[in-house]
């Protein structure tokens, strides 16, 4: 993996990521960021300018002062996306990058100004609202990125810090959905449903459309191979990759939505064409039923074959609320996951 030395400013190759203490940047991509082939080019005597390079310096420069680091990661100028392999490699491998390293700075830069949760007077509400507004929130890999690292500190436009992780988790939690046992543990992913991690991205978006799958490869923990110009089929196969690793029935907890303009839902097959068909699931209760032993999928030459029998019923609404749709196996048990 390439490395940015905190004070010399210049990449450095290491073979392993083990034993190499450093701390990683997490940002949105703006028109003018220092690329890979950029970094590899600087020259001594004449140090680069724009927001792109500023960003690397204010990153070294956090990550060497507040926390003693030599060394950081950043996506923009740590993955040489001229080869495909290094590529592939840098994309399976994110997630346990991000969940490997030292702390996480996080730079919101649109978020200016120096008011915070802790701010005289306190204005809670008012500083969820301007923090929710950040592109940050709507990005597709940013997904990963606040989730895998245990330490995380958000700065502003003026690299002000804003707070971290868990002074802000209240906030985060009710921006995101995710749940706050995630914010405070990963191992608690590992307790959740498929579909409930799904719609954490549901409202996200990514500039190329496979990233929509592909960002979500280390919160599945699957690993696949990267096939640019596949379109939505990406999502296809990352579902297909989950079905092959796991006995979730949620994973089929999505709901399609008619095309502008048409009275009926079109059919088509058992996957999901993307998160956003996974909006509704962030309220999805699913005990044991959703991980039964006995539930067994397998890829047929004809699509997903599941032997399991499931009824609908109401479940008795409480005063003044909605009722519930359940769904039951018909088998003894008398287990249910609840939407």
């Amino acid at each position: 993996m390439w490395l940015i030395h905190t004070t010399a400013l210049r990449l450095q190759f290491f073979p392993s990521s083990d034993g190499q203490k450093c701390g990683i940047l997490s940002h949105t991509w703006g028109e003018d960021e220092f690329t890979f082939q950029a970094m590899k080019a600087l020259s001594e005597c004449s140090l680069p300018t724009g927001r792109g390079w500023a960003k690397i310096v204010a990153t070294c420069e956090k990550a060497r002062s507040h926390f003693g680091l030599d060394w950081v990661w950043a996506d923009t100028c740590r993955i040489d996306k001229t080869s495909s392999a290094e590529l592939t490699e840098a994309i399976n491998s994110m997630f346990s990058w991000y969940r490997g390293a030292a702390v996480c700075l996080l730079f919101l830069e649109d978020f200016s100004g120096a008011e915070g949760p802790n701010s005289s007077p306190p204005e809670p509400d008012k500083f969820r609202q301007r923090l929710g507004q950040c592109r940050w929130f709507t990005r597709g890999w940013t997904l990963q990125e606040l989730i895998a690292p245990a330490d995380v500190v958000f700065y502003n436009a003026d690299w002000d810090s804003l707070g971290t992780k868990m002074e802000l988790i209240n906030h985060l939690s009710a921006i995101t959905g995710i749940n706050q046992s995630v914010l405070h543990d990963i191992e608690a992913l590992h307790f959740l449903p498929v579909c409930k991690k799904m719609a954490w991205a549901a409202s996200r978006q990514t500039t190329r459309i496979e990233d929509l799958a592909y960002c979500l490869l280390g919160i599945f923990d699957i690993s696949m191979p990267m096939l640019y110009g596949e379109g939505d089929k990406a999502f296809i196969r990352l579902q297909e990759e989950i079905a092959r690793s796991t006995n979730d029935l949620t994973l089929f907890a999505w709901t399609q939505e008619a095309e502008d303009g048409a009275e009926t839902i079109r059919p088509r097959g058992i996957f999901a064409t993307s998160p956003a068909e996974f909006r509704h699931c962030n309220t999805i209760r699913a005990p044991e039923i959703a991980f039964e032993k006995n539930v067994e999928f397998s890829m047929t030459n004809q699509g997903l074959r599941i032997h399991k029998n499931l009824r609908r019923r109401s479940a008795p609404s409480m005063s003044g609320s909605t009722p519930t749709n359940w769904f039951t196996p018909r088998s003894p048990g008398n287990q249910a996951y609840a939407k």
